[in-house]
C-alpha cells in the first residue's frame, strides 16, 4: 500500500498513483481527512479528496485506503474507500470502530502511539464482535523516550500480533520512524519479522508536501524499496 500522506491536488495524486502502481503497489493510500497536532496545519481536502481518490482508482485500478476520523464521516468515506483506516489517535475510539465495522468494509486498525499490544488487540475485537471479520492490524510506531526518530517502530509487536491473533499485520514504516532515509531498512525488517504488508508514504516532491514531507519517499526511492524487499519476501515465503 503506497501513496501520499495527504491528497493535495489532482496532479499530485494521479502521478503518485501511476508511479506506485508501476513499481508494484496494489493499494493507493492517501489522506482526504488529516488529523494534525496543530489546528493551523493542513487538514486535508475532505470530500474533494475522496473524489480525487475515486478518480485515481478509476484511472489505475488500484484499491483505495483512506482514514476515517469520525462517526459522521463513515458513510461517505465508505462509499469511496475499499479499506477504512482507523488512525493511531482513534485506535480506542470504540464507537467509531463499531460504526466502521457495520460497513462491512475491511478495516486497517493502527496501533495507538502509547497503546499496549493487549489494548490494540482488544480494540480489534470491537470490530470483530460487531460482525466484521475483515481486520488488518497496523504497527506504526509508538512514543518512547527516543528522540532520534519521530516514533519507535516496534517490530516485536509484529511478531507478537502474529502469534496472538489470526489477523494480518501491516507495518507503516513512514509513521514508524518519521524519516524517509530509514524507510527502506525498516521495510526489510518488517518483512523479515513476518509482516503481511507495508503501508508506505510516497510523494512526487516530498520537500513540497503539505504534511509530513520528511517521512515520505520519492518515486525513485519507492522503486528501490520494492527491489530491496524482494529477497526478504522470498526468504519469508511471501514472494508472488
Amino acid at each position: 500500500m503506497a501513496g501520499p500522506c495527504s491528497v493535495e491536488n489532482e496532479d499530485q495524486l494521479l502521478s503518485t498513483a501511476a508511479a506506485v502502481k508501476a513499481a508494484g503497489a496494489k493499494v493507493l493510500r492517501g489522506g482526504a481527512y488529516k488529523p494534525r497536532t496543530s489546528p493551523y496545519e493542513f487538514q486535508g481536502l475532505g470530500r474533494e479528496g475522496l473524489r480525487l481518490l475515486a478518480l485515481a482508482r478509476e484511472q489505475t485500478g488500484l484499491k483505495i485506503i483512506t482514514e476515517v476520523l469520525s462517526e459522521r464521516d463513515v458513510e461517505h468515506v465508505a462509499e469511496v474507500a475499499d479499506i477504512l483506516q482507523i488512525g493511531a489517535r482513534n485506535g480506542q475510539n470504540f464507537q467509531l470502530l463499531i460504526e466502521a465495522a457495520r460497513t462491512g468494509k475491511p478495516i486497517l486498525l493502527k496501533r495507538g502511539m502509547s497503546e499496549r499490544i493487549e489494548e490494540w488487540l482488544l480494540a480489534s475485537e470491537y470490530i470483530l464482535a460487531h460482525g466484521n471479520p475483515n481486520v488488518l492490524l497496523c504497527e506504526r510506531g509508538i512514543r518512547t523516550f527516543e528522540t532520534y526518530t519521530r516514533n519507535t517502530l516496534d517490530l516485536a509487536a509484529v511478531a507478537v500480533a502474529k502469534r496472538e491473533s489470526h489477523l494480518p499485520v501491516i507495518v507503516d514504516p513512514s509513521q514508524g520512524c518519521g524519516r524517509a532515509d530509514l524507510v527502506i531498512a525498516l521495510c526489510c525488517g518488517a518483512v523479515a519479522t513476518g509482516a503481511d504488508g507495508l503501508l508506505v508514504e510516497v510523494h512526487p516532491n516530498p520537500a513540497e508536501a503539505l504534511s509530513d514531507g520528511q517521512q515520505q519517499v520519492d518515486f525513485a526511492t519507492f522503486r528501490k524499496l520494492v527491489q530491496a524487499i524482494r529477497p526478504f519476501l522470498v526468504a519469508a515465503n511471501k514472494a508472488g
